[in-house]
């Protein structure tokens, strides 16, 4: 390999986010030192790995060295278009950076992304990370209204299936979501966008992905399972979702869905997908700020560098 090659290579990173165990969870790849990673190649080289998301760490590493204490700018790309946040990227880089470029424990790490600084606070076993947990930015509840049968129509449901007791929310706590109850975990597993008809719904609200849930789990201790389809967005499901889990935390909380607004429960998603996840999902309201945490695992699974 020629000198002028080597002195592009770029390290990068595969992890699998929100499980304890390789080949479940939510995939992630991670590309390091991408401060001058040509522009036009991010969105091509995020097709190229074809995850739900990639991320670059927008840093020359050599710059930053010994430094913890600041916001380490990071761009994250689905298969299709940029995205100013999204939860299992935002923990799968951090664990990264704390990882491989950081290389000691510290209290926080604080990713620079296009909602704002995000603040992930790692939890350690010796010198292990066990855990880390992100806080969201306060959610925003649309006034969007939506028919339960139109809903019901594009995830190939009856409207029977929706849980009307609780409204069908539209929320965002960086990137929206339409946060959708649902009756049994029976309606949960059958459930699969309709192209057509998901269009339909989405067509005149910020948010293009669904997030449905409902009471259960796969034979976890977990309280709710949870699915989630993006189709405009070029993932048509998505085996675990912390944007998404953060403004369900907001929903569950706003609407004392478990009958308090303070919420501390794990979620299981990606089962359907044979990618299963654990999320945990807190709100700590105060009277002024909900306070919406996600929290999760990180398992690194395989590294390599980009030409």
């Amino acid at each position: 390999m020629s000198s002028e090659v080597m002195s592009r290579l770029r390290p990068f990173h595969i992890v699998d986010v929100f499980t304890d165990t390789k080949y479940a969870g939510n995939q992630l790849a991670v590309v390091r030192n991408a401060a001058d990673f040509p522009e036009e190649d991010l969105q091509r080289f995020a097709r190229e790995m074809n995850f739900s998301e990639t991320t670059f760490i927008m840093v020359n590493e050599a710059d930053v060295a010994g430094q913890s204490d600041i916001p380490f700018k990071v761009r994250i790309f689905t298969p299709r278009t940029e995205l100013p946040f999204a939860g299992h990227p935002t923990l799968g880089t951090a664990f990264v950076i704390q990882q491989y470029i950081i290389r000691r424990l510290v209290s926080k790490v604080i990713l620079d992304l296009k909602v704002g600084p995000i603040e992930v606070t790692p939890e350690y076993d010796g010198d292990k990370i066990k855990l880390l947990w992100m806080k969201q930015n306060e959610p925003k509840f649309s006034k969007s209204t939506f028919r339960s049968e139109s809903v019901a129509k594009a995830l190939g449901l009856e409207k029977s299936d929706i849980e009307t007791s609780f409204p069908i929310q539209e929320i965002s706590t960086g990137v929206p979501f339409i946060i959708v109850p649902l009756k049994s975990m029976r309606a949960l597993k059958k459930s699969r966008p309709i192209a057509d008809r998901f269009s339909i719904v989405v067509q005149k609200t910020k948010a293009k992905a669904i997030l449905i849930f409902a009471k259960g789990s796969h034979g976890t201790k977990s309280t709710l399972s949870v699915r989630m389809f993006s189709p405009p967005l070029g993932v048509i499901e998505d085996p675990a979702t912390g944007s998404a889990n953060g403004c369900l935390a907001a929903y569950l909380s706003h609407n004392r869905y478990l009958g308090s607004d303070v919420v501390d429960i794990a979620v299981d998603q990606g089962y359907e997908m044979g990618r299963p996840s654990t999320l945990l999902l807190k709100t700590t309201p105060d009277g002024k700020n909900t306070n919406v945490q996600v929290g999760g695992q990180v398992v690194p699974v395989a590294e390599g560098t980009v030409v």
